[in-house]
């Protein structure tokens, strides 16, 4: 397996990054009250690959983030600072 990161620790702008994409995805989907396994079906993953998501454990691919925005009824933005 390849390896990401110098003694495989993630940086620490990494986990931020991270958490950001969690707390907004976590926040959207409660605020359509939807639950997890909804969303999952809606995306067509498993509900736990939507919980790895939104506790920041899943490095998803732009594609994934594209289609869970888009099932939210949201498009995907990205913003460098």
């Amino acid at each position: 397996m390849k390896k990401r990161y110098e003694n495989d620790i993630i940086p620490s702008s990494v986990n931020r990054a991270r958490g950001e994409i969690a707390r907004q995805m976590r926040m959207i989907r409660k605020s359509k009250d939807m639950t997890q396994e909804e969303l999952a079906n809606a995306v067509g993953t498993k509900k736990s690959n939507i919980s790895r998501l939104e506790s920041g454990r899943y490095n998803p691919s732009l594609d994934f983030l594209v289609k869970v925005a888009g099932c939210l009824g949201y498009s995907l933005k990205i913003e460098l600072d």
